[in-house]
């Protein structure tokens, strides 16, 4: 009986022994599997340096929670957010894409120029129409005709004639009336 005690001890001895094995190999092959996935920081630092490759894409930010990764920034257009995207999810690790990139807007216009200059050809035109009038001045100021001078009404109707048909803006006030 003492023999066939010690036997059953020995094979409780060896079980126990097994499940210790058993329960170290688990726990290691749980490490090594959570230590293969990578990490949110490794993530970053790789998304990070592939965007920065693209000179268009360096305006953007990026930031990883549980490798679902999230971009931001402003880009020049709808190619560059897209290529944003593309590039962030080919990273090794990245589960999904929230795309928060911006499009710029566009650049606005040049200003149009403030001072404008009649051409020569309005000019002269002007000046021909009223070279008929003698003691009538004109000078062309930017975009205006300043007249002086002293007229007739009807050849301040003339003239008032005259510069609606060339389309020139004017300034009269240097015109009297004749007595």
């Amino acid at each position: 009986m003492f023999y066939l005690n010690l036997l059953l001890l020995n094979q409780k001895l060896n079980i126990m022994k097994m499940t210790k094995l058993l329960m170290a190999v688990v726990v290691s092959a749980t490490l090594l599997f959570v230590s293969c996935k990578p990490k949110d920081a490794d993530i970053k630092a790789a998304v990070e340096k592939a965007l920065s490759a693209d000179p268009s894409m360096t305006g953007t930010t990026v930031d990883v929670k549980d490798g679902v990764v999230t971009i931001g920034g402003e880009c020049k257009d709808d190619a560059c957010k897209t290529g944003c995207e593309t590039i962030a999810a080919g990273v090794k690790g990245v589960k999904s894409v929230v795309n928060n990139c911006t499009i710029a807007a566009p650049p606005p216009p040049p200003p149009v120029s403030l001072t404008t200059v009649l051409d020569e050809a309005t000019q002269q035109k002007v000046k021909d129409g009223l070279k008929d009038m003698p003691g009538v001045k004109v000078e062309f100021v930017g975009d205006k005709a300043v007249l002086s001078g002293e007229v007739t009404k009807t050849q301040r109707m003339t003239i008032m004639q005259l510069l609606a048909a060339a389309k020139v803006l004017s300034d009269v006030t240097g015109l009297t009336d004749k007595k």
